[in-house]
């Protein structure tokens, strides 16, 4: 039925924006619409957005290299600045970000979309700002945008921060600075960031329960944490859930950014963790995304390691042929995950799932604050040298300190931001703003 239908648009940048959109595909009139390629973009449009996303995708390889790369990336950061939050102050005046994005709305970026979907009366969706603000400049009507960082530019909020869109927050911290960017607390629902169906098992969390079970014997060998948290954890997973064995080997999942600027850290863990892999006491995940450059850099890499005849048993590799395909078999390898390993990225939401996150150093000024927002949730850390990974990681794992981790982003995290978005925008229940 089209009364329990949404427009969900995205940009192809990276995996972030349609990461967060994936999880809402049952409610996508029609399927979801990537702004800046769907197939009813003009040509002129098209090649606005294409310099765009070259640009950010450049520049995030480009980082990579020292002094010049990375030189170019703290004045391009510049631009994604985030001010400090305290003291809460009035931060509603634009910065030049937001008169930069102004400008393109004006300009008529992102208008092909707001054509198309201006004859259907159901909400428009947004994991990106660009499109709601086009959207409201456009006259659409029931605009709603998904914050999909732990903090904000101000350029997510519209020159004019007291339009009609509505925002649904991926954290508190987010629902306080669209406050202080002069959005009414009317126009605020604190949901979460919304996380796959098929990894929660409904609003009972079924699945997530499962695997989480699981997961914590492979974190806690010694039962240091599990014994002493037992009853604790029972109340929470309920007792089919508590397992005494789980017969696969401890897995870690490696997911490289979408411009592949962290994909050198795979060769040296890999090196590191070689005799575990060897003696069946570890597997490996390593995630190339749609991107066919990284995944025959990891075949060349365990190529080189003596590795090849681990292939497709204790280490696999992961690719999609496009990322619809890629987030299917990227929320059923999490099934089998104890350990993710990547960017601060979106993917520190994904700790609601009940998975520590071991991170790599922080690229740009939302990977910083999302890199914070989970270290003090107590289910992320720095990734120490991946040369000793062996040493340290193993240290974590036998004092039960993973597995308390991954406790911890289970109970702390939002969990239920896909079910939320839904109610909100079926008007199922009542909900408080902020």
């Amino acid at each position: 039925m089209v009364s329990k239908k949404a427009w969900i648009v995205a940009v192809d940048m990276g995996y972030g924006h349609q990461r967060a959109a994936y999880p809402l595909k049952d409610i996508a009139y029609d399927r979801i619409i990537t702004a800046n390629s769907d197939k009813l973009i003009i040509p002129k449009e098209k090649k606005r957005w294409a310099r765009a996303k070259w640009f950010y995708e450049g520049i995030s390889r480009f980082s990579s290299f020292p002094l010049i790369g990375k030189l170019f990336f703290t004045i391009y950061d510049m631009f994604q600045h985030i001010p400090r939050f305290y003291p809460f102050r009035d931060l509603s005046i634009p910065n030049y970000a937001t008169l930069y994005v102004d400008a393109l709305v004006k300009n008529d970026l992102g208008k092909s979309v707001c054509d198309y979907v201006k004859d259907k009366k159901i909400p428009f969706v947004s994991t990106f700002f660009l499109p709601a603000i086009a959207a409201a400049h456009q006259g659409v009507k029931r605009v709603y945008c998904i914050t999909t960082d732990s903090d904000i530019n101000r350029a997510w909020v519209p020159k004019n921060p007291k339009t009609k869109i509505k925002y649904f927050a991926s954290c508190e911290r987010v629902a306080k600075r669209l406050k202080e960017y002069g959005v009414p607390k009317k126009n605020i629902f604190l949901t979460g960031f919304p996380l796959p169906k098929e990894n929660l098992g409904g609003k009972g969390l079924k699945i997530l329960k499962k695997d989480l079970g699981n997961r914590l014997l492979k974190l806690d060998p010694n039962k240091i944490y599990l014994s002493r948290y037992r009853e604790h954890i029972k109340r929470h997973l309920g007792k089919k859930n508590i397992k005494n064995r789980c017969d696969r080997l401890l897995t870690i999942t490696f997911a490289v950014g979408g411009a592949g600027a962290q994909r050198k850290t795979a060769k040296l863990m890999l090196q590191s963790l070689k005799r575990r892999i060897l003696k069946k006491q570890i597997s490996i995940n390593l995630v190339a995304g749609i991107r066919l450059e990284i995944k025959s850099y990891f075949e060349k890499i365990i190529k080189e390691l003596g590795l090849e005849r681990e292939l497709g048993k204790r280490i696999n590799i992961l690719t999609g042929v496009n990322k619809k395909d890629y987030f299917e078999k990227f929320n059923e390898c999490l099934h089998c995950t104890d350990i993710l390993w990547t960017k601060p990225s979106e993917l520190v939401f994904y700790t609601a799932l009940g998975i520590p996150i071991i991170m790599t150093p922080p690229l740009g000024a939302h990977e910083y604050y999302n890199k914070r927002w989970i270290e003090q949730m107590g289910s992320g850390f720095t990734q120490m040298d991946p040369r000793y990974v062996n040493e340290w990681l193993f240290d974590w794992i036998n004092k039960g300190v993973l597995a308390e981790s991954a406790w911890e982003g289970f109970m702390e995290a939002p969990k239920f931001g896909t079910y939320e978005i839904e109610d909100i925008l079926f008007k199922k229940g009542k909900f408080k703003n902020p």
